[in-house]
């Protein structure tokens, strides 16, 4: 029997982590968002994101890695990292 998994959703797109990756947007779009944890600090007992690298991708498997990535940026924070990712992709998917 098949599970419907719910993903968490951030300004109507999927949002998944997997360790210090996070991917944003659907897999059956066109375009999709990846932001890598490159950094991070210490707050109280809680580890934050500090440097972000942020690529918007193709999602086509066809092609070769070096050739999916459409932009690339890093930033400092998740919050900034997620703030250019979602423009990003509403823009590459509204195209």
């Amino acid at each position: 029997m098949a599970e419907n998994k719910e993903f968490l959703t951030y300004k109507g797109h999927p949002l998944v982590r997997c360790g210090d990756t996070l991917y944003y947007g659907s897999m059956a779009d066109k375009y999709v968002v990846m932001m890598k944890i490159l950094s991070t600090k210490k707050i109280k007992d809680l580890d934050v994101a500090e440097k972000v690298m942020i690529q918007l991708m193709y999602t086509d498997d066809e092609m070769r890695a070096k050739d999916r990535i459409v932009k690339t940026s890093e930033k400092e924070g998740l919050y900034n990292a997620m703030d250019l990712g979602a423009i990003w992709l509403e823009r590459a998917l509204r195209d």
